[in-house]
């Protein structure tokens, strides 16, 4: 059998399925030409991430495909329902790449409250001559312990983001109409371990209430915080977004940022990527990522891995 690995996958991965005897292609197709070639190859199984779309038009065209995996989470790509009705497996990896893509959660947080995606900016063109008054702009910094981060969407994702929180010091909240309740448990180097009991709030208190926002939830049909969720926010609010590009409102966030509701914007996804628009871009109060939230190579062994035990298990 032939698995065509479009977007990537782990040498890990590779190594399991070759041992268990598929044939693992890692070409990387054009959206235009992928029909042909999974006909021309005769492909067993079509792995992706989110780069690649595997819609109703590609389904019916590939009359060989036995199953779509996709390597994360969100399956937004995929028209997975219309798949299933072909007796085509779909699956994903929901927990693989939880904790990597918290920790960059994280790194926007810490690098927002500190000034330093802009400070990385300026240093290198202001540090030799401006250096005390660059010191003196970023010197009101503030801490994370003890303020509240807010968390749309309490899956894999939003779980783990929560246990960084906890363990930095903060107080989390989340809204999740689907997980009424929660239980958070953080295991520590020693094997200790501690519980907390969380439960869900609404979308309004959240919004009222978090000195931070970090969104993990799917594509949605409309924006979940736009110009009248903003104008509720506390003044000085930090907002990240490692889920998807539209569920904020960008030139929503671009005016609150401007009019200080909002201080920083930590940003993976975009509205229009993978050409985000050029007043995101260049905006001083916006720290960049371009999608790397499940990018890290722990992550990706733990998807490779994953995506190879299912497709053994579901096509041996």
């Amino acid at each position: 059998m032939k698995i065509l690995a479009n977007d990537g996958i782990s040498i890990n991965g590779i190594a399991k399925m070759e041992k268990a005897g598929f044939e693992v292609l890692t070409t990387t197709v054009a959206q235009e030409q992928l029909a042909n070639y999974i006909n021309e190859h005769k492909i067993d199984a079509l792995l992706v991430r989110s780069a690649t779309k595997v819609r109703k038009e590609l389904i019916d065209a590939c009359s060989t495909l036995k199953l779509i995996g996709r390597g994360g989470v969100g399956m937004d790509n995929i028209d997975v329902a219309y798949a299933k009705s072909k007796n085509i497996h779909v699956i994903n990896t929901p927990a693989a790449s939880s904790e990597s893509v918290a920790e960059l959660v994280f790194a926007h947080l810490f690098g927002g409250v500190r000034f330093l995606y802009d400070a990385n900016r300026n240093m290198p063109l202001e540090g030799d001559s401006n250096f005390k008054e660059l010191k003196k702009s970023y010197s009101k910094g503030t801490e994370l312990r003890g303020k509240t981060l807010g968390i749309f969407g309490f899956g894999n994702i939003g779980q783990a983001t929560a246990k960084l929180a906890i363990g930095v010091g903060m107080n989390v909240v989340y809204c999740d109409p689907e997980v009424e309740n929660a239980t958070i448990e953080l295991t520590f180097f020693d094997g200790q371990k501690v519980t907390f009991a969380l439960k869900s709030t609404k979308k309004s208190e959240l919004i009222k209430n978090s000195d931070y926002i970090s969104l993990h939830i799917p594509d949605q049909q409309s924006y979940v915080i736009g110009k009248e969720e903003l104008s509720q926010m506390k003044k000085g609010v930090g907002i990240v977004n490692a889920a998807r590009g539209g569920v904020i409102d960008e030139v929503a966030l671009v005016e609150a940022l401007e009019n200080g509701t909002v201080s920083f914007a930590g940003l993976d996804v975009y509205e229009s990527e993978p050409r985000p628009e050029m007043k995101i871009l260049m905006h001083p109060s916006i720290s960049l990522s371009p999608h790397i939230g499940a990018a890290t190579l722990e992550a990706q062994e733990r998807i490779g891995s994953e995506l190879a035990n299912q497709i053994i298990t579901l096509l041996k």
